[in-house]
């Protein structure tokens, strides 16, 4: 499959000379399309500094960062908005909902950026509401649903426009575990079934283990990587808590 992100010794510091902090030291690696990449590391370890990066958010030091060919590197201030809204799905931990729209009209919100046709928008969101299971809260405002069917609505805002890469951020970091789980699946339902490409930092290893492959960091290098390949996800958990260990942190239990 080919790839649709590609990272090339990637580095980036902060500070200046005398005082530098290596946030992340020469890591390249790529994502294939439709695949479903989990970065995990410690605090301070680069993972959140790498999906700034990759989000075009913050910029490197050093190295370049190809989605589909394109040198994300290399683009102007004035393009990156732009990059993003054509290219970029997010989704936070915190949701960054707009309370004052009800949740039809946070969906709605993405599509009228990137100037959907008005009479696509309706049904467009109706689909999406569908396979998320949130077609019953459209008309409530963000306050109304609970943290779970608020996230769901993050993600249905995320990949309306179909973007090429979905990047998750700590997705289930506000969640109970119910909520999480039920929100996991949703992601991988996602994966599976849209074909969507994600990429998602957690520190969490049951949220890992959702994903297909997970790189983790240390001091800022990649450490190892983990491919879940035909293991169970039990199976897989066991061996992320391993590496977990091996890194010196991460829970021992399914939670």
């Amino acid at each position: 499959m080919e790839s649709i992100l590609k990272l090339d010794h990637i580095q980036k510091y902060y500070g200046n000379e005398g005082n530098i902090t290596k946030a992340i030291q020469d890591i390249s690696f790529s994502v294939s399309e439709g695949e479903f990449l989990g970065i995990m590391g410690a605090s301070g370890s680069g993972k959140t500094t790498l999906l700034n990066c990759i989000s075009t958010i913050d910029t490197v030091s050093a190295g370049h960062i190809y989605l589909e060919g394109t040198d994300v590197t290399e683009l102007r201030p004035k393009s990156l908005a732009r990059f993003r809204r054509e290219n970029l799905g997010f989704v936070f931990q915190d949701f960054n909902l707009l309370d004052t729209l009800t949740i039809s009209e946070n969906i709605a919100l993405a599509l009228a950026i990137n100037g959907a046709p008005a009479n696509d928008v309706e049904p467009r969101i109706r689909e999406m509401a569908d396979k998320l299971n949130i077609r019953d809260i459209l008309d409530k405002y963000p306050y109304q649903v609970s943290g779970g069917q608020k996230q769901r609505c993050a993600c249905a805002r995320a990949i309306i426009n179909h973007p090429k890469l979905l990047l998750a951020d700590e997705p289930t970091g506000a969640l109970d575990s119910h909520s999480a789980q039920m929100l996991l699946s949703t992601i991988q339902s996602i994966n599976e079934q849209l074909g969507a490409t994600i990429l998602m930092v957690t520190h969490d290893a049951f949220t890992a283990s959702y994903a297909n492959r997970i790189l983790f960091l240390q001091d800022g290098r990649i450490f190892t990587e983990l491919n879940k390949g035909g293991d169970s996800r039990r199976v897989f958990f066991d061996k992320i808590l391993h590496v977990l260990t091996q890194l010196g942190g991460g829970d021992s239990h399914v939670c």
